[in-house]
């Protein structure tokens, strides 16, 4: 879930990638970017039709959608690392904004299960939004076996 994304190139690289895994995408507005926007549309080339994407009017009527899950923020000041985490199915991972990341009020919303992190090196402040997506994306669905049967 995209908490207010920014640039309409990271939402259509993560539609993308939910098509490609069968995650779903949902968003919640404000966003900065029309949904019909030709950066959108460029950057998820013909996958639109083969994600699932849902665009919220805000982080109530999104909870009231996915919840009951567990919810891990993601955050540089996370108080665990993403691989830390024993995923399942369902699950919601929590993306802010590219410019702000995730406010202090989503952070300590109580439908959030824990606070997570990738590691960076010490003088770096942030990864792109899309590749920390497709970071997070990957180790949970690696840890759920790719979708497939065990």
């Amino acid at each position: 879930m995209f908490y207010q994304p920014e640039i309409p190139g990271n939402t259509g690289n993560v539609i993308r990638l939910a098509a490609n895994t069968g995650c779903e995408l949902h968003l919640v507005e404000p966003l900065g970017f029309s949904m019909d926007s030709a950066h959108v549309r460029r950057a998820g080339l013909d996958y639109h039709d083969l994600a699932v994407v849902c665009v919220h009017p805000d982080l109530a009527t999104a909870w009231r959608v996915l919840l009951p899950a567990n919810v891990y923020a993601f955050t540089n000041g996370g108080t665990r690392q993403y691989t830390d985490v024993a995923y399942v199915p369902r699950d919601v991972l929590l993306f802010g904004s590219e410019s702000a990341g995730l406010p202090r009020q989503v952070l300590d919303a109580t439908e959030v299960t824990a606070r997570l992190r990738l590691p960076m090196m010490p003088a770096s402040r942030s990864l792109n939004l899309a590749n920390t997506t497709a970071i997070a994306v990957y180790e949970a669905w690696r840890q759920n076996n790719f979708g497939e049967s065990a």
